[in-house]
């Protein structure tokens, strides 16, 4: 029987937080219910804390986009479109879309170099090789 390491997981997180951006998407486009964003919320925070830590500035930002408030804590830009800016809880999911979306970079460039790093060679000699 293979031994499999529970640590590893086949998706990487970018491809986990593109995959809540697809679902929110997916979300966005019929009606909302309460349960399924409620669930989406969920699974979010509990992404958001596997990946960066329960206390850290994402999970914070994350809470007020919930909430339609996450302008206040970061520099988010303002739909062009007046019907979502006064519809609080479609400015909610707007939110929740950027915020997401702003951490993709991140989450990228981290793994670029965690990549590197894991592919890079060994330049050590054995022990008693002259440099």
């Amino acid at each position: 029987m293979a031994n499999i390491n529970a640590s590893f997981s086949p998706l990487s997180r970018t491809d986990q937080f593109h995959a809540l951006l697809n679902q929110l998407e997916i979300l966005s486009q019929g009606e909302i219910e309460e349960d399924a964003l409620a669930q989406f919320d969920r699974e979010t925070e509990t992404l958001l804390a596997k990946t960066f830590g329960k206390a850290n500035p994402h999970m914070e930002t994350y809470q007020y986009a919930v909430m339609g408030e996450a302008e206040a804590v970061v520099n988010l830009p303002e739909s062009a479109q007046e019907p979502l800016s006064q519809d609080l809880f479609m400015k909610a999911v707007q939110q929740r879309r950027q915020l997401l979306q702003g951490i993709l970079p991140q989450l990228e460039e981290l793994e670029a170099v965690e990549e590197e790093a894991l592919a890079g060679e060994d330049h050590e000699d054995p022990p008693g090789m002259p440099t």
